[in-house]
C-alpha cells in the first residue's frame, strides 16, 4: 500500500531510525581499514570517497556509526521515501534518484555533491539483478576523480527480511557486526564504454573478494593482513598500513 501523506512518511521514517539506533547501540562493532583514512565515520581530511555498498546492507551502513560528511543515492520509490527520511535524522544527505526514474538529475546532484561529500552508492539498486554492480558509480568515479572505495559487511547473527528481488541486512540485538573498506580504486578520466566496464569488473570483483574475507571473519576466521587484501588493486598498492578499529 502506498503512503501519499508526506507527514505519515516522516513519521515512520523517524521511528525507523530511532529504532535502528537503538538497535545498534546493543552491538559491538569491529573495521578493518585496508588503507588508512578512509573511515566513512570519520573526518577524512581533503580525501573525498566514493562508498561502494551492496542495498541489502543499507540499513547497517547507516546505523553502523555516525556517517561523517557523507551523500547517499536514495531511489523515488516509497520505501526510499522512508530511507531518505531515516538518513537525514542520522546526518546523511540523500540524493534522490536511480537509473529508472531521476537518473540524469540524480547523477548532477551527485558531481555537485562530491566536491565536498563522500558518496555512497548501492550499484545493484534499486531493482537489481542483487549484488551486481552497474557501471553508474564506475562513470561517476571517472568524472569526478573520486576513488571507489568497496565496503562489506557481515553479523554473527543477523535477521534476512526478504524483498522482492534482494533481502536487507539487520543485526540481532547484542551482536557483533564486521566491516571491510578496502583499496581505493581509482578509475582514470575519459573512459570508453569498453574501458568503464573493465573498471566495473574490477569493482565487482573487489566487492566479492571482501564479502568472502568479511563472512569468514562474522564465523570466527581472522582476516589477512591489509597487504593481503589490498588484491590487485596498483593504486593502493604503495598506501600505508591499514589497522583494525573497534567501537
Amino acid at each position: 500500500m502506498r503512503i501519499r501523506s508526506r507527514l505519515l512518511t516522516r513519521l515512520l521514517g523517524a521511528t525507523a531510525a530511532l529504532v535502528c539506533r537503538l538497535l545498534f547501540l546493543t552491538c559491538r562493532k569491529q573495521w578493518r581499514l585496508v588503507v588508512d583514512g578512509t573511515y566513512p565515520y570519520a573526518d577524512t581530511g581533503d580525501g573525498r570517497f566514493l562508498y561502494c555498498i551492496w542495498h541489502d546492507q543499507i540499513v547497517m551502513t547507516v546505523f553502523f556509526n555516525r556517517p561523517h560528511r557523507v551523500a547517499a543515492l536514495v531511489s523515488h520509490h516509497q520505501d526510499g521515501s522512508y530511507l531518505a527520511d531515516a538518513m537525514r535524522l542520522v546526518g546523511i544527505t540523500p540524493v534522490r534518484g536511480s537509473s529508472s526514474r531521476g537518473g540524469a538529475q540524480a547523477m548532477r546532484q551527485m558531481f555537485d555533491a562530491a566536491r565536498e561529500l563522500h558518496i555512497a552508492i548501492t550499484p545493484d539498486g534499486p531493482r537489481g539483478p542483487r549484488r551486481q554492480v552497474k557501471d553508474g558509480i564506475v562513470y561517476l568515479a571517472s568524472r569526478s576523480g573520486r576513488p571507489i572505495v568497496p565496503v562489506a559487511i557481515a553479523c554473527r547473527r543477523a535477521w534476512r527480511i526478504r524483498g522482492s528481488w534482494t533481502d536487507m541486512l539487520i543485526p540481532r540485538p547484542f551482536t557483533t557486526a564486521f566491516a571491510i573498506a578496502g583499496a581505493p580504486i581509482h578509475v582514470p578520466p575519459d573512459q570508453s564504454r569498453e574501458q568503464l566496464a573493465e573498471h566495473t569488473a574490477r569493482v565487482q570483483a573487489a566487492m566479492e573478494r571482501l564479502h568472502e574475507v568479511v563472512d569468514r571473519w562474522a564465523a570466527g576466521i581472522e582476516p589477512p593482513d591489509v597487504a593481503a587484501l589490498r588484491g590487485q588493486d596498483a593504486a593502493a598498492a604503495s598506501a600505508p598500513e591499514g589497522r583494525a578499529q573497534a567501537a
